[in-house]
């Protein structure tokens, strides 16, 4: 650490000190996308950004580090741009960490992988900009275990923008406004979803890797917030059968270095320039992979089904093609913008970033052709029998597949991670395979 670098420091723990922060929240993203980390002391926090905070390595899913060794110890190093209070914590800052093991920057640390696609940006001199637009679900579990949505009021049969379950809910809605806009959030919206105990809160876009960190400390808020509440916020895509999914949609747009607009271009076809149309190819043409990373549980391909919904609508985005405002696209196109639907709540969002930008890359890099556009509501499409544009994986095993055979995406994203993610998320389907579910007991115990 430079001397100015510690003398930085040493005003912003002064600073903190001031506010009555005692300890440090030091939080990291495991392979799963789930917030993990420790709590240390104020005064550790010179160590914690010169080395990092030390944890077993083997404990942490996907580090794919040994049980001994230099390299079995993993350690986050705190970003002290990241500090903040935690509203929901009394005496505790929040702190982002990008993982190391052996001194040297971790291969398998989901927030190495988005800095490295990220530097490759850079040395065009272009910035990748996020907007997130986190979906989710409040659930509750009964005395006997099982789930279901935390209000049970929350019944409508077309459930979108209801304003009686928002009145009901406003304690959390609230607490979850003061908390994110005491966290620096610029909220722009909260509602109802479109199904019961669904909700979306939207909030200003970013660069890509704030807005990752963003929606990591989004989530470990939301967390917090909703078991005051007595209710679980729930990333799960498709909690409910029958009903609409959540998704995680990425607004994406690129900018130079002169901040003028890379994929757009108001005269172009869709409002995309030749590159922001090859950088949509190439989300297509990688998209069977990209699935694995951006819906990366057995559950995702729930939501990923082209089938009825209770509230009579659904925005699955199942097939692979583009349109102009069209939500039944898996890439809808928006303002000069792309907006990528494929990603769902459970993801990892450092890796689904990571992907989705190595892809559009590529698309550039490769000068893939323009996909045509698609004009039709897709849903009517499939009712009428026509033939239908392809469609994404059916079910994680076929996506995992898809990225094993990407060369091209895996080599973008790491060797190291992608072998720890096959590993693991394979696992997650053998194991998922060898479930008997009360589905097939009430269909064929007494049937055959």
């Amino acid at each position: 650490m430079s001397e100015g670098a510690g003398t930085g420091l040493m005003e912003r723990m002064g600073a903190l000190r001031a506010q009555g922060i005692h300890s440090v929240l030091t939080t990291f993203t495991d392979l799963h996308g789930v917030p993990k980390g420790k709590l240390i002391p104020l005064e550790a926090l010179p160590d914690a950004v010169a080395t990092g905070a030390g944890f077993a390595g083997p404990s942490i899913s996907g580090t794919g580090l040994p049980r001994m060794g230099a390299r079995s110890e993993y350690f986050g190093r705190v970003v002290p741009e990241s500090l903040r209070p935690l509203p929901f914590m009394p005496g505790v800052a929040h702190a982002v960490c990008d993982g190391f093991a052996g001194g040297e920057p971790l291969d398998t640390c989901s927030r190495q992988l988005l800095k490295h696609q990220l530097a490759r940006l850079h040395e065009r001199g272009w910035t990748f900009h996020v907007g997130i637009e986190p979906e989710f679900f409040l659930l509750k579990q009964d005395a006997q275990g099982r789930w279901g949505v935390a209000d049970a009021l929350d019944q409508l049969p077309k459930p979108s923008y209801d304003l009686k379950a928002i009145a009901r809910n406003f304690g959390f809605l609230d607490d979850m406004r003061r908390h994110l806009t005491a966290l620096g959030f610029e909220l722009q919206q909260m509602d109802h979803e479109d199904a019961i105990g669904q909700y979306e809160i939207n909030y200003r876009h970013d660069e890509a890797l704030a807005a990752a960190d963003r929606y990591q400390l989004f989530k470990l808020t939301a967390h917090a917030v909703a078991q005051q509440h007595g209710a679980t916020f729930s990333c799960m895509p498709k909690p409910l059968a029958g009903a609409p999914g959540s998704g995680l949609h990425f607004h994406i747009s690129l900018t130079d270095a002169q901040g003028r607009a890379v994929m757009a271009d108001p005269t172009g076809d869709l409002g995309l320039s030749t590159a922001g149309h090859r950088f949509a190819a190439g989300l297509l043409h990688h998209a069977d992979a990209l699935a694995a990373l951006c819906a990366p549980t057995v559950n995702s391909y729930k939501r990923l089904a082209s089938s009825d919904s209770a509230s009579g609508t659904t925005w699955s985005p199942v097939w692979k093609t583009v349109g102009d405002n069209n939500r039944t696209c898996l890439v809808r196109t928006v303002a000069g913008r792309i907006e990528w639907r494929l990603p769902d709540p459970s993801c990892n969002v450092y890796a689904a970033l990571a992907g989705t930008l190595a892809a559009g890359l590529d698309g550039m890099d490769s000068a893939l052709p323009a996909v045509p556009p698609c004009a039709d509501d897709l849903y009517q499409l499939q009712a009428s029998g026509q033939a239908m544009p392809p469609r994404l994986p059916r079910d994680l095993h076929d996506a995992l597949q898809a990225l094993a055979a990407d060369t091209v995406l895996r080599e973008a994203i790491g060797a190291g991670f992608s072998a720890e993610f096959l590993r693991l998320k394979r696992g997650e389907w053998e194991a998922w395979s060898q479930q008997v579910t009360g589905w097939e007991l009430r269909r064929y115990a007494d049937a055959c």
